[in-house]
Parts: C-alpha cells; structure tokens; sequence
C-alpha cells in the first residue's frame, strides 16, 4: 500500500514521500526499497542514516539522522505489529473439520466450529471449546478441559485432567501435564511419588514450542491469564506464574517457585525452587535466582543481585588481570626497597 495509506491506519506523522509503495517489513540492516524498518533499541540509532528501507518507524519525539521517510508513533513496536498485520500474507484458515485420521473417544464433547487435524488423538472425557483447532498430530489425555478459539499446532500434548482457558495458543511439540519430577530415596534406589495434581492454563497465554508444563505433585501448577511463554522452557511442579509475565527461551523454573505479575524472566535464567519472584521484576537473561527476588526490582548474574551492582562486579571482574600485573609489579617494588633499607641498615651497623 501506499505510505500514506499506512501512516492513516496506523496513527503515525509522516515526514517524507507519502506515495512511495511499501511492499513489506525488514529489520534496518536488511531493508530495501519497499520495506518498511522500525527503531525501538537505541544501539541501532545509526542504521537509521544508513538503511536502505523506504521509510522507519521511529518514536514520536525522536531528532536523528535519517536516509528515508519518517513515520513518527507512540510506540514503534505496537505501530511495527499492526504494519505486519496489514502487509505480511492472509493468516491461515484451518480446516473446521474433523479429519478422516484422527481418533476420538465416544465421550468427547465438541463444540461448533472445530477443526481436528489428520492423526489426532482425543481421549475419553475430553470437552473442547467452539472454534478451536488441533493441527495435526496432536494428543489431548483423558478428561482434558480446552476452552474455545484456542490452537494447537502439531504435535502438540495436554495429558489427561489438563485445563486449558480460551484463545490459548499452544505451539509445536509442547507438552503440558507430564508428570512432575518427584522420587525419594529408598536405600541406593529412587521410588516415584505420584504427581495427582494438575495443570491449569489461564485465558490469553502463549506456549511456546517444545516447553513444559508439569503438572503438581498436588494441587496444580498454574499458567495464569495473559502469560506469554516462549519456546524451550521448563515449568516445574507446583509452580504458579501469575498474569501476564513473559518467559524468553530456555528459561528454567523448579518446583514450588512462584513468579508474580507482569514480570519478566530474560533467557537462560534459572529459579530455585520455593521462592517467589515478585510483581513487575525484571530477572535478565542467565541469571541464577537462589532467592526471592523482591517486587519491581532487577536482578541479573549468578547469583543473581541488583542488576547495577551486578554490573559493577562484571566491571571489577574484567580488571583482576590488570590488578594481578599491577600487585606483582608492587610487590617486586617493595621486595627491592625492603632490600634496599636491609643494606642500609646493614652499612649503619658496620
């Protein structure tokens, strides 16, 4: 569409030609004509000047150089999601159907309008919500609960006694209600404890590919509503993450811990279990949290600590080479002074 076109829709200040045709989105570095870009880091301000796209999404005070037309927005990663919207292909439309191939129990209720993909297994005592789909390939366990608009892409697993609210989204290969990982030790053997407990997936959330959820030892395990989960992550038993928290990849959370609202856990970071990460926390990528994090506070390194003392410790850190030469070389100094005032001495007494 034309620049101008977009600009309307999505709210923005054009600086620059309003007719030029905007065919699709790339990052600054890759852009070229036709695209669009967006700056929402800081330390890509330069690509700006330099970026081949016909024009950048930037922030509504932003003052900088540029190389093409300017769109200026609130907020350029919501302005840069609707642009996608608007020019990335037609979202796919799923079969609402149930494929010849998929294998259901005489129980299952069905609501309208669902589609069940080729190779699908529903177990007996499973409801599913109206407008949902399972893509293909996917395992839903007995007396599963799946609320309505929700997707399940392939290979999807939510074992048996799992609820699921509505417009869930479920990526490939996840696997939600395993069990949890609970033994004792019974002379040189482990012995299983059941996990009887459940798994509870709130309205909203988004499960990222290959992560899972297991399911408690009792009681549940709770995704509350709104969470966002990315791909590779590992929810214990018991854990409880409250509303609308995101989780990057290959995050690691162990039993019992609790994470609040609307925080943030940066990939790779790993939580002990039995603590509790509280509301609005940030825990950036690779950090080791062995205990409660406290409210609105951002910790980061292993262990894991206030991020600016954190920082300033990778600083001192870096220098203990410099510090090393700097204490052999004082210490070689003072050995010849010490030998030096020893034949002083030495002389005086002579």
């Amino acid at each position: 569409m034309k620049l101008s076109d977009l600009v309307e829709k999505l709210g923005g200040v054009l600086t620059g030609d309003g007719d030029a045709e905007i065919t699709g989105l790339a990052a600054l570095a890759e852009a070229g004509d036709g695209d669009i870009s967006f700056l929402s880091n800081p330390r890509y301000t330069s690509q700006v000047a330099t970026t081949g796209a016909s024009a950048v999404l930037v922030g509504s005070d932003w003052d900088g150089e540029y190389a093409c037309s300017l769109v200026r927005v609130e907020n350029t990663d919501r302005a840069f999601a609707q642009a996608g919207a608007l020019l990335g292909p037609e979202p796919i439309v799923y079969p609402r159907v149930i494929h010849e191939t998929a294998v259901l129990a005489d129980d299952v209720a069905i609501g309208k309008d669902v589609g069940i993909g080729p190779y699908c297994v529903v177990e007996s005592g499973t409801q599913i919500g109206d407008r949902t789909v399972l893509v293909a390939g996917c395992y839903v366990g007995h007396g599963v609960t799946i609320g309505e608009d929700c997707l399940l892409h392939s290979h999807v697993s939510v074992r048996e006694h799992t609820t699921v609210g509505n417009r869930v989204i479920i990526y490939d290969g996840a696997v939600l209600g395993n069990d949890g990982f609970g033994y004792y030790k019974s002379g040189e053997r482990w012995v299983k404890i059941p996990q009887v407990g459940t798994v509870e997936i709130g309205d909203d959330a988004e499960i990222g590919a290959n992560t899972t959820v297991d399911r408690a030892r009792f009681g549940k395990t709770i995704v509350a509503k709104g969470v966002k989960i990315d791909n590779l992550v590992m929810v214990a038993h018991n854990v409880r993450i409250d509303e609308n928290t995101a989780i990057a990849s290959q995050v690691g959370i162990s039993g019992s811990a609790r994470v609040g609202k609307n925080v943030q856990l940066g990939g790779q970071a790993g939580l002990a279990g039995h603590l509790e990460v509280g509301d609005n926390a940030i825990v950036g990528a690779q950090a080791g949290v062995s205990k409660s994090v406290a409210p609105a506070t951002f910790v980061s390194g292993y262990p894991a600590m206030p991020h600016a003392e954190a920082a300033r410790l990778r600083a001192h850190t870096k220098r203990i080479p410099h510090m090393k030469k700097r204490l052999a070389q004082l210490e070689q100094r003072v050995a010849e002074l010490s030998a030096a005032l020893g034949s002083k001495e030495a002389g005086e007494t002579e």
